[in-house]
């Protein structure tokens, strides 16, 4: 006797499976570092300096700018050309190793010369 499976069986077992390897990877998802913007050699060129203490919880980015950052002994410094789909990452993803030592969450806020404007 042969057994068959109906296509709306077939189809929930397939999107059950499916469903179930989306909830398994879990966590944010880190985007590549090209969507992120680059780094800037000549660190004068920066608009604005952000300092990172241990009291820093978090920095605030809008999409188009170019920061120093400076922590400890060590500074760098970044051109936030970041794709429209990034809104969160860590800095430590652009960050010299080592520089940080901790998770440092960076928030970017789509530049405003480029919204919708309707």
């Amino acid at each position: 006797m042969r057994t068959y499976i109906t296509l709306p069986i077939a189809a929930t077992v397939a999107l059950a499976s499916l469903l179930s390897g989306c909830a398994g990877a879990g966590g944010p998802v880190t985007p590549r570092i090209d969507l992120l913007g680059m780094p800037v050699i000549d660190d004068s060129a920066a608009l604005s300096t952000v300092t990172i203490t241990p009291d820093t919880r978090w920095v605030n980015v809008t999409s188009g700018d170019t920061v120093r950052f400076v922590t400890g002994d060590k500074a760098f410094a970044w051109s936030f050309q970041v794709s429209p789909n990034v809104a969160m990452f860590d800095l430590n993803q652009i960050a010299p190793p080592g520089a940080l030592g901790r998770r440092v969450p960076v928030y970017v806020t789509p530049n405003p010369l480029y919204g919708s404007g309707g």
